[in-house]
């Protein structure tokens, strides 16, 4: 594929999340099923709570990360810089839309570089396990020093390939190519899905494959599913239609990864508030991501509007932790919560294990 070409799809993504009817309708995160018990007195200043947490070997302010969104274009290397810029300036983590633009076209690696306005973030690369598969490691360990990632998402998405118009259609090899990325790239994997979740089962086989940190991505947020569908014509576009619900909802994703034994699970797919974020925790998250809203902002404001959003996100989870008398993020996680019948079933998939927490 051309370098314009490229361009211009990853224009029409941002476009497209940014403006257009892509959230999932009918299915929703669950993550209002997590329910928290309010302590009148939690003995606490919030002045004095830690939100701090160390994930993929790197320390955090809070546990917050600007979820992989954009890169291959002029457009992305402006949105990259000034979410980087954010992250940095807060502590929280940041995500790299996929690589493969800048592997089919070096030049393009300007549009993912953004260690200059964030030398210390912890920086997430990225890459499709399809296209990871066809590549030599030491090719992805280059993708991923050119960088300076501290780590490489392998993203999972085979419903939005099969939807996409220049979309992969054979997904064989995958498990076996997290494999060897994981014994040999050098830098932690993190599998991670596109909006659809992942899956006990799924989660058992990336753990003996030697994969134990994922980002869940899923059902509840942006579909995009509906995103490569308003590119798609024809039967294309109808599949779409059909297959924009599909998925495993964010909060059972979690419980599910969790479960399976990952060590540090990403919580991303319908987060927007720090509620949610706290919740995720709860429920066995390491940290929770957001991507469209935090895009949107930026988009329709600026820096000043995106960053706005992000204090808003770290001031709720504090709150939360208040309210529930947790003084670290450790303390979180051990709170009592109740689960709505919906997501104790999901839960249930995976056995008496899906209520567990270390």
């Amino acid at each position: 594929m051309s370098e314009q070409r490229i361009s211009e799809r990853k224009t029409q993504h941002i476009d497209i999340a940014c403006n257009e009817d892509v959230a999932f309708k009918t299915t929703g995160t669950l993550l209002d099923g997590v329910g928290l018990v309010h302590e009148a007195l939690p003995d606490l200043s919030l002045d004095e709570i830690d939100t701090s947490v160390r994930i993929l070997g790197k320390t955090l302010r809070a546990p917050i990360v600007i979820a992989a969104m954009t890169g291959g274009s002029e457009r992305s290397r402006a949105i990259n810089l000034e979410l980087a810029r954010l992250a940095q300036e807060r502590g929280f983590g940041f995500g790299l839309g996929s690589q493969r633009p800048m592997l089919q076209h070096p030049e393009l690696l300007d549009s993912y570089w953004v260690r200059d306005v964030a030398p210390d973030v912890l920086l997430l690369g990225n890459i499709g396990v399809i296209q990871a598969s066809k590549l030599d490691t030491r090719v992805l360990a280059k993708m991923v020093s050119d960088v300076g990632a501290d780590a490489l998402c392998v993203h999972m998405n085979p419903a939005m390939e099969v939807v996409q118009p220049e979309g992969d259609r054979d997904f064989r090899g995958g498990l076996e190519t997290m494999r060897r990325l994981a014994g040999e790239l050098g830098v932690p994997v993190v599998a991670k899905e596109t909006g659809c979740g992942i899956s006990y089962r799924t989660a058992r086989l990336l753990k003996s494959a030697g994969v134990h940190a994922v980002d869940v991505s899923g059902a509840g947020g942006t579909s995009w599913v509906a995103v490569e569908s308003k590119r798609a014509e024809g039967d294309r576009r109808s599949l779409g239609e059909l297959f924009r619900e599909w998925g495993i909802p964010t909060a059972a994703s979690v419980m599910m990864t969790r479960a399976a034994g990952m060590a540090e699970v990403i919580a991303t797919g319908g987060i927007g508030t720090g509620v949610d974020i706290a919740r995720s925790i709860v429920i066995g998250a390491s940290a929770g991501g957001i991507a469209r809203v935090v895009l949107q902002a930026l988009e329709r404001g600026g820096p000043d509007e995106a960053g706005a959003l992000l204090d808003r996100v770290e001031i709720e989870l504090r709150t939360t932790m208040l309210l529930v008398g947790a003084r670290d993020i450790d303390s979180l996680r051990r709170v009592p919560r109740m689960l709505s019948a919906e997501l104790g079933a999901w839960a249930a998939l995976a056995g008496d294990g899906a209520g567990h927490r270390d």
